[in-house]
């Protein structure tokens, strides 16, 4: 599992201009099963999605795809973890 941190690199007007576009490549992500949660960081300097995928090269490729990478809007930092303990339930997204 990984914890994909994403901080913004350019003015918010511009963040908003790709906005639509990330949303579709989280959705498209979300469907697939790749994507748990996401949202905004407070204060809003990025983003946090919780990803399920086996390897960090597959994780690599996978932000190549967001247009937040693409036009450099936003930087991604990987985070790789395994849970060991958790919520009743979480166990359907490991």
């Amino acid at each position: 599992m990984f914890i994909l941190l994403l901080t913004y690199q350019k003015p918010l007007e511009e963040v908003d201009n790709h906005l639509a576009a990330h949303r579709v490549y989280l959705d498209k992500n979300y469907a697939n099963g790749t994507f748990i949660a996401s949202g905004r960081r407070n204060p809003r300097i990025g983003g946090v999605i919780l990803c399920k995928a086996s390897r960090k090269e597959e994780v690599e490729e996978l932000i190549k795809e967001d247009p937040f990478y693409a036009y450099e809007v936003a930087k991604y930092e990987i985070l790789e973890f395994e849970p060991t303990k958790f919520a009743e339930g979480f166990e359907k997204f490991l």
